[in-house]
């Protein structure tokens, strides 16, 4: 992967090593060299102030708000090696601030991620977050989750602290994924409630059943793929692309899914950019789209009994 022409040069990255020892200089240096390399920002933060925040506390683990006593506290050289080596490679790599930190949030939730997995970010938190309200009136109905393409684990998680009876399945393609996944577990101390699968979508499920069948499948079609911002391309091409027009996976999950919920249960998968070859290739077929308070998302939910109604058209 080619780098960008923006780059700090080496004179520069030795002065800042030297004068930069507060908190405060480095927040200031760190800003005004994001704004300079015009980095996008898709991965937790919309700006160059949150991000160098994020980029900065995350590092030190000062936790994810600036309490103002640390602006004047002095740094250790250590931490200014560490802090002036991350911002430089936010901005000459690209690569995303999740990643150079190992940490991120989904639900009000921390995450350990690296490059093995998508960095969380999807909608569906706010879905979960409100226990699934409208569409499910009674959470404690709810005895089973099917988490597909689970990634880090973050939807798992997530729906096993808004659903604390339910057992939860989580499956992905990836054992890299799933490593990633189980450090999470662990890390929130979930082992009983989610158990990782490694699974090809349904294919190693031995037809269970669940209430609410989930999903963030990777959904890029190729267009938009090879259009995207140098961020997106340190992450996972798996976890991504989904083939000329972005509904591999999405038409699969389709198929199967009535024959793996519950009376009553319900599929909802985030479709991203695709929506609109999904709509194309099934005019007949009643897709809800979710509202957000925190923006537009591409996010549909179906019924098993719409599954079942349409299993011909899919």
């Amino acid at each position: 992967m080619a780098k960008l022409s923006y780059c700090i040069s080496n004179e520069e990255l030795k002065a800042a090593l030297i004068e930069f020892r507060h908190l405060q200089d480095i927040l200031r240096w760190g800003f005004t060299q994001f704004n300079k390399a015009n980095l996008y920002y898709g991965h937790g933060t919309d700006n160059a102030w949150d991000e160098i925040l994020y980029l900065v506390l995350s590092t030190l683990k000062l936790g994810s708000h600036l309490n103002p006593c640390f602006l004047a506290a002095s740094l250790s050289l250590a931490e200014r090696r560490l802090l002036i080596e991350n911002i430089r490679q936010r901005v000459e790599d690209r690569i995303p601030t999740a990643y150079l930190v190992h940490e991120a949030n989904f639900a009000d939730l921390s995450f350990y991620v690296d490059a093995r997995v998508l960095i969380p970010r999807s909608p569906i938190a706010e879905l979960i977050q409100h226990d699934f309200s409208p569409w499910i009136e009674d959470t404690n109905r709810i005895n089973t989750v099917l988490d597909i393409g689970t990634g880090s684990g973050c939807i798992a998680i997530a729906c096993a602290y808004a659903l604390p009876e339910a057992h939860i399945d989580a499956v992905d393609n990836s054992k890299d994924a799933l490593a990633v996944a189980a450090v999470n577990v662990a890390a929130h101390k979930l082992q009983g409630q989610i158990n990782l699968i490694h699974s090809d979508l349904f294919q190693n499920l031995n037809h269970r059943l669940y209430d609410i069948i989930i999903s963030n499948p990777p959904y890029v079609n190729a267009e938009d793929f090879v259009s995207m911002p140098m961020e997106y391309h340190h992450e996972p091409v798996a976890a991504l692309a989904a083939g000329e027009d972005g509904l591999d996976f999405i038409i699969q999950i389709l198929k199967q899914a009535k024959k793996y919920l519950k009376e009553k249960g319900i599929l909802i998968i985030e479709v991203g950019n695709s929506k609109k070859a999904l709509i194309k290739r099934y005019p007949q077929i009643p897709f809800f789209w979710l509202e957000f308070e925190k923006g537009e998302a591409e996010i549909f939910l179906l019924t098993q009994e719409q599954l079942i109604c349409y299993a011909k058209e899919i």
